[in-house]
């Protein structure tokens, strides 16, 4: 049996990591409520008042959403004027977000194409 290399092993072990952090992120973007403020944070920089008021969610689900936002590294805060003002802080997630948007109007139009047919 051939044992692999050992400088293979950091790097298998490297792309196992990042991986597992991408299955983080899709878990984060899939949840209903992190998905919208998400998408509130791609448009501007917000409080967890301004978040919780413009995507009418209480306030205590939005601070609970931001915190596991901030563990995976999405979003960070800064204080201004003694509040938390919230941003994104993975910039590929305004990429990601488009994508998402993408298929789902591809996915309609294809659905429509499909029914002119019949």
């Amino acid at each position: 049996m051939m044992s692999a290399m050992p400088s293979d092993k950091p790097q298998a072990l490297q792309r196992a990591e990042r991986l597992e952090h991408q299955v983080q992120v899709l878990k984060a973007v899939a949840h209903p409520v992190r998905l919208r403020i998400i998408a509130a944070l791609c448009q501007a920089d917000a409080s967890v008042t301004d978040l919780a008021k413009g995507l009418d969610v209480p306030q205590p689900l939005i601070s609970q959403q931001l915190r596991l936002l901030r563990m995976l590294k999405l979003v960070d805060a800064k204080r201004e004027n003694g509040f938390a003002v919230y941003r994104l802080k993975e910039p590929h997630l305004r990429d990601l977000l488009r994508c998402i948007e993408g298929c789902g109007i591809g996915s309609r139009e294809r659905s429509r194409k499909g029914a002119d047919r019949t």
